[in-house]
C-alpha cells in the first residue's frame, strides 16, 4: 500500500493530453505515468494543477516539489534534479492553413506575432534566440488561449508541441491536418528524450533516486508502454 508522502508536493499545469483536469480529476498521458511511478515507489501525494509559471516557480524555489511535464533544456539542466523522461514531444511553429506562413529557418520568424505560454519551454527558447516579448511574443497562461489567438488573427504563429496542438484543435471541433500548417519544426527544443518529471533542488537525493528507480521499473515491466500506446492511439484514460 502506498504511504502518504506529506513531505512532497506534486505540481503540474493544464497541458492536454499530457496533464489535464476532467470531471474534477487530474488525468492525461504524463499524469498516468507519474501516478504509476508513485505507486511503484510506494508513495501517495495529491497532484496540484496550476498555471505553469506558478508551478515552475514553486519547483524552482521550494524543496521537495515534483514537477511534470517539463522539457529538459540546457537552461533548466542545473535548476532541477531530473527523474527521467515520461512522454514524447515534438515542437513546431504552427500557422493556419488558410493563412500559411512558410519558414526556412527560425530567423524567418522574426517580425511575426507568436503566441507563447508564460515561462514554458517554447517561450524560453524563443527568448534565448533573440525574440522580443511584447513585440514578437504574445504570452498567455493557457495553451488553449494560444489556439484561439491564432484562430482570431491576434497572432500569426503558435509555438506548441505536436500532441498538445492536435488535441486542442480536435477539442475545438477542427481537423488539425486540415487547419494547421507546420511552419517550422524546432528540433533542438525540448530534447530528444521528450517531457520529463523532475524534483526541485533541496529534495533529498534518496527521494530522487527512489523515483528514478521506480520510473525504470515502470518502463521495464510494460506499464509505461501500455499507457503510452493507449494515449497515442486516442483511446484516452486507462480504464479504472
Amino acid at each position: 500500500m502506498a504511504q502518504a508522502a506529506a513531505d512532497i508536493e506534486v505540481v503540474t499545469e493544464e497541458l492536454p493530453p499530457y496533464n489535464m483536469t476532467e470531471n474534477g480529476q487530474v488525468t492525461g498521458l504524463s499524469t498516468e505515468i507519474v501516478q504509476a511511478v508513485m505507486k511503484q515507489a510506494g508513495v501517495s501525494a495529491p497532484i496540484q494543477v496550476m498555471p505553469w509559471a506558478r508551478a515552475y516557480d514553486r519547483a524552482s524555489e521550494i524543496p521537495n516539489v515534483l514537477i511534470y511535464s517539463i522539457a529538459r533544456t540546457p537552461q533548466r539542466e542545473p535548476l532541477f534534479q531530473w527523474v527521467g523522461a515520461i512522454a514524447p514531444t515534438r515542437w513546431f511553429l504552427y500557422s493556419l492553413a488558410d493563412k500559411p506562413i512558410h519558414l526556412n529557418s527560425l530567423a524567418d520568424a522574426h517580425g511575426h506575432q507568436i503566441a507563447t505560454v508564460n515561462k514554458d519551454a517554447g517561450q524560453e527558447y524563443l527568448l534565448s534566440q533573440g525574440f522580443v516579448m511584447g513585440r514578437e511574443l504574445q504570452s498567455t497562461t493557457k495553451y488553449e488561449n494560444n489556439y484561439h489567438m491564432l484562430k482570431v488573427d491576434h497572432v500569426e504563429l503558435w509555438i506548441s508541441n505536436e500532441l498538445n496542438a492536435y488535441y486542442l484543435t480536435r477539442r475545438n471541433g477542427a481537423d488539425p491536418d486540415q487547419e494547421l500548417v507546420r511552419s517550422l519544426e524546432l528540433k533542438d527544443l525540448g530534447g530528444a528524450e521528450g517531457l520529463n518529471m523532475a524534483f526541485s533542488k533541496g529534495t533529498p537525493p534518496e527521494r530522487v533516486e527512489q523515483f528514478r528507480q521506480a520510473l525504470a521499473t515502470v518502463r521495464k515491466n510494460g506499464t509505461y508502454d501500455a499507457i503510452l500506446k493507449r494515449w497515442l492511439s486516442g483511446e484516452g484514460p486507462t480504464p479504472k
